[in-house]
């Protein structure tokens, strides 16, 4: 552990229609704090100081439930790959830099405060379609319905989406199609999300467009900023998916 001073240049902003602008604060820490412990030392001594402090989200801080979502020196979530903000140290920085905290920029996401957004838009595509709605029953059998290790494993991996929004920070056209895919194939991998398979891909879809996300064109910045490292090849399937929907109507 050794102690660093960095200078923390933070976009304020009182509210959702309020004009920001950044202010930059100089922090003292250690090289084995984690980024929103820094924050957390920043506006102990903004307080102190008959300051206000920085309104940021945070929640678990063990990497699994999305809420830390700072774009940090262009990048979401900060340059760590596979890592969101709370899972980033301070030893990724050098004494006396100067680091830029952003909030997510997407229309789909507003400000609220500071560097917290509204991200409720993902919970309105969940609600569209991002469930089972029928009864499935009882636990099965082991092995009675027979599910191959690929599909079970991409399904798997699907699921580890945590909802945070980096995909859309990192997409130029502030798409959603990284979560959307992720959230289709989740359920189109296994026994259990057939039968309402089709109404979800169209469902979802409709919902993502209603709420103003921008459309996907490849770029596959989403994926390479993924804190859970969520394959391109989702959006693949949620094409087909969606396409497959569209025909059977």
């Amino acid at each position: 552990m050794s102690k660093i001073s960095v200078n923390l240049k933070v976009w304020r902003q009182a509210g959702p229609k309020e004009k920001g602008e950044f202010k930059t604060y100089t922090v003292d820490t250690d090289t084995d704090t984690s980024f929103l412990e820094t924050l957390d030392i920043l506006n102990e001594q903004l307080v102190n100081n008959h300051e206000e402090p920085i309104v940021f989200d945070h929640d678990c801080r063990e990497g699994i439930c999305g809420m830390c979502s700072l774009y940090i020196n262009g990048h979401p979530h900060g340059p760590a790959t596979g890592a969101t903000t709370c899972q980033l140290y301070m030893r990724r920085f050098k004494d006396g830099e100067t680091i830029t905290v952003e909030p997510w920029r997407s229309a789909a996401f507003p400000v609220i405060k500071d560097l917290m957004v509204d991200r409720n838009a993902f919970d309105k595509i969940q609600q569209a379609g991002g469930y089972v709605s029928f009864n499935c029953g009882g636990a099965q059998d082991a092995n009675n319905l027979p599910i191959s290790k690929i599909n079970a494993d991409l399904a798997m991996d699907a699921a580890t989406c945590i909802g945070c929004g980096a995909c859309v920070a990192a997409c130029k056209n502030g798409s959603a199609m990284l979560f959307v895919s992720a959230k289709v194939s989740q359920f189109a991998l296994l026994p259990q999300g057939q039968i309402e398979r089709a109404r979800r891909a169209r469902a979802m879809v409709k919902k993502m467009d209603e709420l103003g996300f921008g459309n996907c064109t490849n770029t596959g910045a989403c994926a390479a900023e993924c804190p859970k490292c969520i394959s391109l090849s989702n959006i693949a399937r949620l094409n087909r998916e969606f396409i497959k929907a569209k025909l059977k109507d």
